[in-house]
């Protein structure tokens, strides 16, 4: 059960949002269309408007592994650059709360009176693909999990969309898809094929809140020893207001080393 809440935080910062204005992803791409160079897509990619202070989101999260599966709902606080706060409730109960900064992971989960604060390491290992704030953050924003450097992908048209893959790199392998009209991220995965280990994230359609451009749904499947699949649907979301980040442990939880 540790285990599981563990992973379920962080992972759950891979959201799925339902804000006003859909933007739109039409474009058609024929198969021979290379007018656009790696170098390009990544550009036109990184045009796209994410701008903002803060963003307040209210969510329901379904997470599944072999052994079981949790619907619960989750309040989700972001400071750009500073901090993500997460909670996680149960029939209107806190059961669990997570700060996440660049350097430091903490959370407490009630189920054991339990609570962790530590490095990003572990929590990489078990989702499948090293972790930090950036890419985290990334995740939340609809944006590649990882930095893209035009001169390590090839691009190409796959499925009606461009395709940038990775080259030359046993130890991961990156794959993301860009749809043709505004060249926001569809799919993205990333395997680490000799430890066996992979995570796949599809983005549906995307909206626009408050002029800030958000995914509007995502699935997350998660491949190590176990899957880990992880659905979020997002009911509100808020930009650019006054958030606080309360976390404080409550008194006689006991605090616990990740193995």
């Amino acid at each position: 059960m540790k285990k599981t809440i563990i992973l379920f935080i962080s992972s759950i910062v891979l959201f799925n949002c339902k804000p006003k204005q859909i933007i739109a992803e039409t474009g058609v791409i024929k198969t021979e269309d290379t007018k656009n160079s790696a170098a390009e897509i990544i550009e036109k990619h990184y045009q796209n408007d994410v701008s903002f202070t803060t963003l307040y989101i209210k969510a329901n999260a379904k997470y599944e592994d072999e052994k079981q599966s949790q619907n619960v709902n989750a309040e989700i606080k972001i400071k750009k650059d500073e901090k993500i706060l997460i909670s996680v409730r149960i029939l209107g109960i806190t059961m669990a709360k997570a700060l996440i900064t660049p350097s430091t992971v903490y959370y407490y989960e009630k189920i054991n009176n339990t609570y962790f604060e530590g490095d990003y390491a572990l929590l990489s290992q078990w989702l499948g693909t090293p972790l930090d704030y950036n890419k985290v953050q990334n995740l939340f924003l609809g944006k590649p999990l990882n930095s893209l450097n035009a001169s390590t992908f090839v691009a190409t048209v796959v499925n009606n969309l461009y395709q940038l893959k990775s080259k030359g790199n046993n130890t991961i392998e990156e794959e993301y898809y860009f749809e043709g009209e505004n060249y926001l991220l569809k799919q993205e995965q990333i395997a680490q094929p000799l430890a066996n280990r992979n995570v796949q994230i599809q983005y549906s359609d995307y909206r626009k809140e408050n002029g800030v451009i958000l995914p509007s749904t995502i699935g997350v499947v998660a491949k190590s020893k176990n899957t880990v699949t992880i659905d979020l649907t997002y009911k509100n979301v808020t930009v650019n207001e006054d958030l606080t980040f309360p976390y404080n442990v409550p008194e006689g939880f006991e605090r616990i080393y990740l193995k």
